[in-house]
């Protein structure tokens, strides 16, 4: 019997976690395949990891590098230095990162410098925005894998501006609709609702944690004037980052928070209790561009309080509005999604709870062992 196929599959941060988990289950289904897990740390806090791998089902991790928060650059070099000596010991054949967040990149700048090849879950997505970190992480993880797996149809075209080459390049669908396919039902059965005594469609949904919206004093309370005009109508539901947390202190903004009457603050919620809490909201305002997905499936209309969004298919096919900062925008906005009523989306092509077994089974196929081109492999493989 042949040696097994060796795969690490590395995470660092919330969104990561929701992306590798259908990875993990789908690569546990496949015999004579090695998986090891590594855990960078990056999001260290247990709100913001150990509870979300329970949630989801993921394993412990076979590896914790612990690298914790820092600057982009110390945290960045803290992965690679942490995650070489891994790569070094268990000689795997492939490296899968996912996402956008600093672990993507230095986990594929170290595997591919050691001649490891690289697959990237959540290739081709752009906004446009190089003043955005995950930006440039994407630009720079695309240019450098192996294997490029896609969402949607706008990240065949931008890879293919870029030049890669198309034979890299595969439609696969999302991930992280796989993971809330399988855990919408499980998420109904939270009882985050009745304990913080919320209604269905009676309360709004917000999560910030870009630096451009909570670093900046104006924008941070640009945003709390439309959050203050909005709680007259319906209340607000914050379940706020350690981060905009840390930033509404350094701001000078938490006294404001704390006295904004019908702005709930909550700690950080597990995957199932903010699904519970998305999925029931009568609108999410978010810079998030994980939400923009999830709202997309569960038919919620979505604020983004971005001027910009690298997953314009939520928008084209979506519930996802761009709406910006300015107050009387982000007002206007929720003024026309509380007078319509019907908010269904089309579920865009491939979001079908079965991307990760596309992706595994692309990377495990022998080369030569099919002919199909990338684009027809992956409809074939559904």
């Amino acid at each position: 019997m042949a040696r097994p196929l060796k795969i690490c599959c590395a995470c660092g941060a919330r969104p990561n976690f929701m992306k590798i988990a259908p990875i993990v289950d789908a690569l546990a289904r496949r015999s004579n395949v090695e998986t090891l897990l590594v855990h960078t740390g990056q999001h260290y806090d247990e709100r913001m990891s150990e509870r979300f791998f329970g949630d989801l089902g993921i394993p412990k991790p076979d590896v914790n590098l612990g690298v914790g928060s820092a600057s982009h650059a110390v945290q960045t070099g803290g992965i690679m230095k942490a995650f070489e000596p891994v790569c070094l010991q268990h000689k795997p054949d492939w490296v899968i990162v996912v996402g956008d967040v600093n672990s993507t990149i230095a986990c594929a700048l170290v595997a591919v410098k050691l001649g490891i090849k690289v697959a990237h879950v959540e290739a081709g997505l752009r906004s446009g925005d190089r003043t955005m970190p995950e930006e440039i992480n994407r630009i720079l993880t695309d240019a450098i894998s192996d294997l490029l797996f896609v969402t949607e149809p706008s990240g065949l075209d931008n890879l293919a501006r870029e030049g890669i080459p198309a034979d890299r390049v595969y439609h696969v669908g999302n991930v992280m609709i796989d993971t809330l396919i399988k855990a919408r039902e499980r998420a109904e059965q939270s009882d985050l609702l009745t304990k913080l005594g919320l209604s269905p469609r009676q309360y709004a949904t917000m999560t910030l944690h870009r630096p451009s919206n909570v670093d900046d004093v104006r924008v941070f309370s640009g945003i709390l004037d439309a959050i203050e005009s909005i709680t007259a109508d319906i209340p607000v539901v914050f379940p706020i980052h350690p981060r905009t947390r840390h930033s509404l202190t350094k701001l000078g903004l938490q006294d404001r928070v704390d006295h904004l009457k019908g702005l709930l603050l909550v700690e950080p919620l597990g995957y199932l209790d903010f699904m519970k809490l998305t999925a029931n909201a009568a609108v999410v305002l978010s810079d998030s561009g994980g939400i923009q997905e999830e709202t997309t499936i569960l038919g919620v209309p979505c604020l983004t309080l971005r001027s910009n969004t690298e997953r314009p298919i939520t928008i084209t096919e979506g519930t996802n509005r761009l709406v910006g900062v300015d107050p009387a925008a982000i007002l206007s906005a929720f003024s026309d999604v509380r007078q319509e009523r019907d908010f269904s989306a089309t579920p865009p092509a491939l979001w079908d709870g079965h991307a990760a077994e596309r992706i595994v089974k692309t990377i495990t196929t022998p080369p030569g062992a099919t002919t199909a081109p990338p684009m027809e492999l992956a409809t074939a493989t559904a």
